[in-house]
């Protein structure tokens, strides 16, 4: 299989680009070694699950704590799916990427070994397991938004070849003990030939936060992450879901809710009601800004994730003036959002985000 031949003979991009990590420490754990490690995949030791099977926790012999993804069933696209994913955590080193600690495929057991976050998703603390302890402060959600973005353009601007995410949700952004941001799942990730500027796939990501050109024509680009990561951003300052169930007929997503509010220079309204109005209003119009520029349906409007990063960091107040002067702020432009975009349904591709102890 293609993981195989690119670990005899892979390494990881030299170590010169802003934000790498030292050289990979990666390595080849015994299937054994990793169900001693979990206490033989233990359910009181999992920490979340998907369509690709179970994460759970587990602790090595010499004490240090991991993660350890076990894809659910062996098939010809799990087998794919898993030498994705474990190819291109080995090829990228950033501080603001989920690091690969190994992997393992004996028989046909198929699992990543990764570094363990104590403090799980950003996912778990908006909406799961960890939201009614409100330890999201605005300086955290900041930081978090910055170093997302961060890790997201290293893949796109920075790696080699380039890497298309595919899945940037809550759920797949980490929280190490300080709360420092770690992009995560790969599983779905698209390397980008020099040149190319985007690749016709079949889709795969979550409802809510697919861009509509990807979701209905399967055209992913560096600009669908972007789409993908401007929703997130809506979500992890507001605090609510990508889709708004409003009756049994009606839904309304986080973009069209939020560029209402923004229209009508309500940004205060768009903050999380946990924060209690402890925030920076300028950081927090900010960062909406950034979050409904990259969610605009037309992706040629759309910023890099170069330039996101430059605006969510408030480098420039220039582009900052014109980032609030856009056209999308001043009227009601059809075609920029128009409701829930793309398939309403879900498949074994396009999924749900669901609340989980991850």
């Amino acid at each position: 299989m293609a993981f195989r031949s690119f670990f005899c003979c892979g390494k990881a991009s030299n170590g010169k680009e802003k934000g790498k990590k030292s050289a990979p420490t990666w390595r080849v754990f015994s299937l054994k070694e990793l169900q001693s490690a979990t206490n033989n995949f233990n359910y009181d030791n999992k920490l979340g699950e998907g369509g690709f099977g179970s994460v759970y926790w587990g602790q090595l012999w010499d004490g240090s704590q991991i993660a350890v993804k076990r894809l659910k069933v062996w098939s010809n696209r799990a087998e794919m799916e898993f030498a994705v994913e474990v190819e291109i955590l080995a090829r990228v080193r950033h501080k603001n990427l989920l690091s690969l600690r190994g992997y393992c495929a004996e028989g046909q057991e198929r699992l990543i070994v990764y570094d363990y976050m104590p403090n799980l998703s950003l996912l778990s603390h908006l909406h799961g397991q960890h939201s009614a302890e409100c330890l999201l402060d605005w300086g955290r959600r900041l930081r978090i938004a910055v170093e997302s973005a961060e890790g997201i353009a290293y893949l796109h601007h920075h790696a080699t070849p380039h890497i298309i995410h595919r899945d940037i949700k809550a759920s797949n952004v980490l929280l190490d003990s300080d709360f420092q941001a770690r992009v995560a799942d790969f599983g779905f990730a698209k390397l980008i030939p020099d040149g190319a500027t985007h690749v016709t796939t079949r889709v795969k990501g979550t409802l809510g936060y697919l861009a509509p050109e990807y979701a209905m024509l399967g055209k992913a680009s560096e600009s669908c992450d972007v789409y993908s990561f401007g929703i997130f951003l809506l979500e992890l300052v507001s605090g609510k879901k990508p889709i708004e169930k409003l009756s049994a007929m009606m839904k309304r997503t986080i973009a069209d809710w939020a560029l209402l509010l923004a229209r009508e220079g309500k940004f205060k309204e768009v903050a999380d009601p946990k924060l209690n109005g402890n925030f920076v209003e300028a950081e927090l119009k900010r960062v909406v800004l950034v979050a409904l520029v990259c969610a605009q349906n037309l992706p040629d409007k759309r910023p890099t994730m170069l330039e996101a990063v430059e605006f969510l960091k408030g480098e420039s107040k220039e582009k900052l003036v014109t980032l609030e002067n856009a056209e999308l702020f001043k009227a009601d432009l059809a075609g920029n959002y128009q409701g829930l975009s793309g398939p309403e349904d879900s498949s074994d591709c396009i999924s749900e985000e669901k609340d989980s102890k991850s």
